[in-house]
């Protein structure tokens, strides 16, 4: 029985109730002006539901008060926003006529149902005859009284169940057109590809911090000279600062989903990096050309991480050697190439363990993301990373 009422205590049945009320108080105003004519506020719903914005009122109604509290308060299943084609402004008609429609069954329900219980009481009690305009009782009986809870039965689906129907209606005739939801699903995948990204962003620049404070700690200890040790400390304070200045970033980025992609690092600050290698023990050479800070915000930025991906492939497989590094802007190319010897050292996992295969195809992925390409391996008995990526 808890369960039967259940839907009784609920707010929601009560304001899907008023939602089917409000269009018969503009038929009842209607009706009290012109009674003969009772058919014509359907006639004019047609032209009403072409109007784009009327789309977005109705949307905006059917959340509040078909659905409220469910996901936040919003049905995503509904849509609010104006009609953008000729089949959601026909979907929009449609729904208006439905919904006067209903309201009338419910309006009659609630009116109609509760007077006849009242004079099932009434004929049921009462010595006087009954005169109600769907039935006569001239001669009152206690048996009428059987009928009152049929009729209360009657009221409680009237009101649950036309509450049910009208939003069912509402998500089918208001719901997201077929654009609409390919719209949605498109934000949806570039929320998730960005998600992606500000992982890998934050991979590559703490793995960055990472691999230089092991690489300096460990280099302190081998070397045993207390310069070299201050030397060390300082790349490795300089090292975690700009990696928290990165881990900050990035969190801003999750916190504030609006945030402009501007604020992160670009190849015109690829100084900091080089010099953190070259703290690092690395003898890095940097070679510029070209107007690099007129590069484009994305490729300047994709670019900036290629950089810092190959030097700390650099620093972790190679240790201190000497580095070339050529940035090349022409001919509506941005060129990058980082070339250093091939060493004796083992390929296999360094310091954090064996980066420089999900590194180099890193490298890969962000440059084919840009429609460039990246060239990396031995050449010449160096090992080269090229990558040329496309201005436009």
């Amino acid at each position: 029985m808890g369960r039967f009422l259940r839907p009784l205590s609920r707010g929601t049945t009560y304001t899907r109730l008023l939602h089917l009320w409000v269009p018969m108080l503009f038929e009842s105003v209607w009706l009290f002006i012109d009674m003969r004519r009772w058919w014509a506020p359907a006639l004019l719903l047609i032209p009403l539901g072409l109007i784009p914005a009327v789309r977005l009122g109705e949307g905006v109604q059917a959340q509040l008060l078909l659905a409220p509290g469910e996901r936040g308060g919003r049905d995503t299943a509904i849509s609010a926003a104006p009609s953008a084609t000729w089949g959601d402004r026909l979907r929009t008609v449609l729904w208006l006529e439905v919904r006067m429609a209903l309201g009338a069954v419910t309006l009659g329900a609630t009116v109609w149902l509760p007077t006849i219980a009242v004079d099932l009481v009434r004929s049921a009690t009462g010595p006087a005859p009954v005169d109600n305009p769907l039935f006569r009782v001239s001669d009152p009986h206690w048996a009428y009284a059987l009928l009152i809870p049929l009729t209360l039965l009657v009221l409680y689906a009237a009101v649950v169940g036309l509450g049910e129907l009208i939003t069912a209606v509402a998500r089918r005739l208001l719901g997201p057109s077929a654009g609409e939801r390919l719209a949605a699903l498109e934000e949806r995948t570039e929320h998730l590809l960005e998600r992606t990204r500000i992982a890998r962003e934050l991979h590559d620049s703490i793995g960055h911090a990472l691999t230089v404070a092991v690489v300096q700690a460990g280099a302190a200890r081998a070397a045993g000279d207390p310069r070299f040790t201050d030397r060390a400390l300082d790349a490795i304070e300089e090292t975690g600062r700009a990696a928290l200045e990165d881990l900050e970033r990035v969190l801003g980025v999750l916190r504030e989903a609006e945030r402009p992609a501007s604020s992160r690092p670009t190849l015109a600050e690829a100084d900091r990096l080089l010099e953190s290698a070259r703290a690092s023990g690395a003898k890095v050479e940097a070679e510029w050309s070209g107007p690099v800070e007129s590069v484009p915000g994305p490729v300047s930025r994709e670019g900036y991480r290629i950089l810092q991906e190959s030097l700390t492939n650099v620093i972790r497989h190679a240790g201190s050697v000497p580095v070339h590094v050529r940035i090349a802007v022409q001919d509506g190319d941005v060129t990058l190439e980082i070339r250093n010897p091939l060493t004796a050292r083992p390929p296999g996992p360094g310091p954090g363990g064996g980066l420089r295969g999900s590194g180099l195809r890193g490298i890969r992925e962000r440059a084919a993301l840009l429609g460039g390409r990246a060239r990396t391996g031995p050449a010449a008995g160096d090992w080269q990373v090229h990558v040329e990526l496309p201005l436009r």
